[in-house]
């Protein structure tokens, strides 16, 4: 987990695991919660960094939907950062989550918004 500014507001980036299923997907979740429970204390920006993630199944999708209602619950943004043309890119336009989620190539970008 690191932590920049962008836009003179802190950033908190989450790094998932390689793999996301029904095995550690809540584990995952428990990250993401983590850090936007930090962020109602300071950063209104929370990255899920899935950029090293080759797999997501419908439970690491979930936990992402989850994590995005927390975000806005406490008045936040989670932003994915999932690396193009990959198996979980795929994944989230499959299912639609980049229609509610902001979604970007790098960490780097997802930062800068």
């Amino acid at each position: 987990m690191g932590t920049r500014a962008a836009n003179g507001l802190p950033v908190i980036i989450v790094a998932l695991p390689p793999e996301i299923d029904a095995t550690n997907a809540r584990q995952a979740y428990d990250k993401l919660n983590w850090a936007l429970a930090s962020g109602a204390s300071g950063a209104s920006v929370v990255v899920a960094d899935l950029t090293a993630t080759r797999f997501c199944d419908s439970a690491g999708i979930r936990c992402m939907l989850m994590a995005h209602n927390r975000a806005v619950a406490v008045g936040a943004q989670l932003r994915l950062a999932v690396s193009p043309g990959g198996p979980v890119a795929q994944a989230v336009e499959l299912m639609g989550v980049d229609q509610l989620l902001a979604v970007y190539a790098n960490t780097s970008d997802a930062t800068a918004g």
